[in-house]
């Protein structure tokens, strides 16, 4: 949290993205301004500079709505250090991959995806429901994220799978694993140590 990488927790239903992405956000300087932008109120980082934004359903009339990507287009307006979203499920990827190409480090959200690698494919599904094709998805991840934490459960109960690195394969995004729980291979784990500025082990 001290490098500030942009950064995704990931895992499948149940893995607890929430918990884990929590605690990470308590750990961040007390001095910071945390922006959480949420569909409920799930996210409860220890922290005392926090500023909850909710989404809204619309009115009987179908007026009065506010969406997550709203929200984040907002919470740029209020001077946040850390950017968040609670649960990234649809077009607002396109507003948070906007905002932490412009200047916003160290924002984060979390993303329902069953392995590490899937998420460019489901940066890609998401993207098109706001009208971003492949080749921008990609583009603004690559300059956008840097690291990915991936959750799993087991029969032992809930863990930190893999810790990967975003990175460019040509004109696309890649997702390659810096340390993983199995002790498999780990191709980008320079990369983890140089963005985490500390050893990985092997």
């Amino acid at each position: 949290m001290r490098r500030r990488p942009a950064f995704l927790v990931t895992g499948g239903t149940g893995t607890g993205k929430t918990t884990v992405l929590s605690a990470l956000l308590g750990l961040v300087d007390p001095a910071e301004r945390l922006v959480l932008c949420e569909d409920a109120p799930e996210l409860d980082p220890r922290h005392p500079h926090v500023v909850r934004l909710l989404t809204r359903p619309p009115n009987v009339e179908g007026a009065g709505a506010v969406t997550l990507r709203d929200l984040v287009r907002q919470a740029l307006r209020m001077r946040p250090d850390r950017l968040v979203v609670g649960e990234v499920r649809g077009g607002e990827v396109v507003d948070l991959l906007a905002a932490l190409n412009t200047g916003h480090d160290g924002g984060c959200g979390t993303v329902h995806v069953n392995r590490a690698a899937d998420l460019p494919a489901r940066l890609e599904a998401l993207g098109s429901t706001a009208g971003l094709d492949r080749a921008a998805v990609h583009s603004q991840a690559a300059a956008a994220l840097g690291l990915v934490v991936h959750l799993r459960r087991g029969p032992g109960g809930r863990s930190v799978d893999e810790l990967a690195v975003v990175r460019r394969r040509g004109d696309l995004i890649e997702v390659a694993p810096g340390w993983r729980a199995d002790g498999g291979e780990c191709p980008a784990r320079a990369e983890l140590a140089g963005l985490l500025d500390c050893r990985v082990p092997g």
